[in-house]
This record gives C-alpha cells, structure tokens and sequence, in this order.
C-alpha cells in the first residue's frame, strides 16, 4: 500500500488548484485515509475502467504503460523537484490517458522516486 499523508496531499493541492479533475482525486485519496491504490481504483472504476488486477498491481502496471511519456526529460526535472503541474497539463493532452488517474499516477511515481521509476528506460540510452 502506497500512503500519502496529509501534508503530501496538501502540497499538491496548493500545486493544483485550478484542476477541478485533480482536486477531486485529491479528495477520495483524503477520503482513503491516503491509501493511493484503493482511491486510484474507485477512480478508475468511475471512468468506467475495469481493472483486473489487485490494486497496487494496477496502479504499477498503468504508471508503467505511461513511464516512456512520463519520463521525458523536459518534465522528469519538474518531478525531481516534485513539481507535477507540467506533468499534468501533458498528460490532459493525451487522449488515450485516463485524465482522472493522472494525479494518483503521478502521486505514485513521486512515492516510488522518479529516478527509481525511470531507470529502466535510463539503461536503454
């Protein structure tokens, strides 16, 4: 299980508060006593997702299905710093993303670490 604690969450709705999308993410993650993977799925089953997997395995697979977008090296800065705003907006652009699911997923990889996260696509270069 992923947590976020109260004080995450509230960094990053300082970071988001013009995205109505993420602020209600931000809100069932709350509502989760910030178990991210119980609130990812409850999000994707609203999108009318249907994930077949248990939750953490989920929240993994589709970050993983994105980490090639997300870990572009014009936004992979921004995440270092823990800054996804840009990130956001990107992935708002993508029509096959699940625009829901972008706060959770980017919630996600921060708390896996960004580095952590991308250095399989890092030992391709």
């Amino acid at each position: 299980m992923t947590t976020v604690t109260s004080q995450e969450i509230a960094l990053f709705r300082s970071q988001l508060a013009d995205d109505l999308g993420a602020m209600e993410a931000l809100d069932l993650i709350e509502d989760c006593e910030g178990d991210l993977e119980d609130a990812a799925m409850t999000l994707a089953i609203k999108a009318g997702q249907e994930p077949e997997r248990a939750n953490a395995e989920w929240l993994d697979a589709l970050a993983r299905k994105w980490r090639a977008v997300i870990c572009e090296q014009e936004f992979r800065d921004n995440l270092l710093n823990g800054s996804i705003t840009e990130m956001m907006a990107h992935l708002q652009t993508m029509p096959t993303f699940p625009k829901i699911l972008a706060t959770p997923v980017l919630i996600y990889i921060l708390k896996q670490g960004v580095n952590n996260f991308c250095e399989p696509l890092d030992a391709l270069k």
